[in-house]
């Protein structure tokens, strides 16, 4: 009996279900499998074929394979937070992402979400006092995705970010949890400041595409901030921002932004 309880607590809907894809996916387009195979049927867990991608990804003459894989493994399993924000990053995209249509895509061709696998692990070194190694990460990351994102920032779960192209989130930047975010948003300064100096984003905010955030400013949970916006003063909660500079013209529009990601307002 007490067997039987183990293996069934080692059951991860989430990793059957992407197994399940790949091998349609082979079967659908046989010329894959060698891709599907190394990336996903391979491994046993969601977080031994991410610590496989995050090395595939960003290995080069200057770090090899095996040490990136090593690095990615170690990380897995020291924190288990790691694989429990991968799952719910994953969960996010294919929630709401209307060009998501299996769980497996993310895993091997949507880089926004690698990029933010790559920056967890970047981040976790960074917190051991790895830091050049955790800026090497962030290197890799920056030219192989085009997303750069300080090791040091503070990003929770349940992250979406859209198309994924010239993201730039600074060093003491924090990004809540449920956040969904489009292709070229800055999280930035404002100028040569050393301290605490990028913005704090709330839980459930939708950043439209091209939106500049500078400085160390609060934008409160549930908001908006348009397509083009530039914001340099401090967001209320459950409103929408537009404008250069942004300014507040009207309420959220709803619940959860980053879930609904409307971005049209009156």
């Amino acid at each position: 009996m007490a067997e039987t309880r183990a293996k069934l607590t080692k059951i991860d809907p989430v990793w059957q279900q992407i197994t399940t894809e790949a091998q349609q996916a082979v079967q659908d387009e046989p010329i894959m499998g060698g891709l599907v195979h190394a990336c996903v049927l391979h491994h046993k867990s969601i977080e031994r074929a991410l610590s496989y991608r995050f090395a595939a990804k960003l290995s080069s003459n200057e770090m090899s394979m095996v040490i990136l894989r090593e690095i990615g493994d170690e990380a897995f399993a020291a924190e288990p937070a790691l694989a429990e924000a991968a799952r719910a990053d994953l969960m996010a995209i294919y929630e709401r992402d209307p060009a998501c249509h299996r769980l497996l895509q993310p895993i091997l061709y949507f880089k926004g979400y690698q990029a933010v696998q790559a920056y967890r692990i970047g981040h976790w070194l960074w917190t051991q006092g790895r830091y050049d190694l955790a800026y090497f990460i962030q290197m890799r990351t920056s030219e192989i995705f085009g997303i750069d994102i300080h090791p040091a920032a503070r990003i929770g779960k349940g992250i979406m970010i859209d198309h994924a192209h010239s993201i730039v989130i600074g060093e003491t930047a924090v990004v809540g949890d449920n956040v969904s975010m489009l292709h070229s948003v800055t999280l930035g300064g404002t100028g040569k400041e050393e301290e605490d100096r990028h913005p704090k984003i709330g839980d459930g905010v939708l950043i439209g595409a091209g939106a500049k955030v500078l400085g160390n400013i609060k934008v409160g949970h549930c908001s908006r901030i348009a397509a083009g916006s530039v914001v340099l003063e401090e967001v209320p909660p459950c409103s929408t921002v537009a404008g250069v500079p942004a300014k507040i013209v009207g309420e959220a529009g709803c619940e959860h932004p980053s879930v609904e990601m409307d971005q049209m307002f009156d």
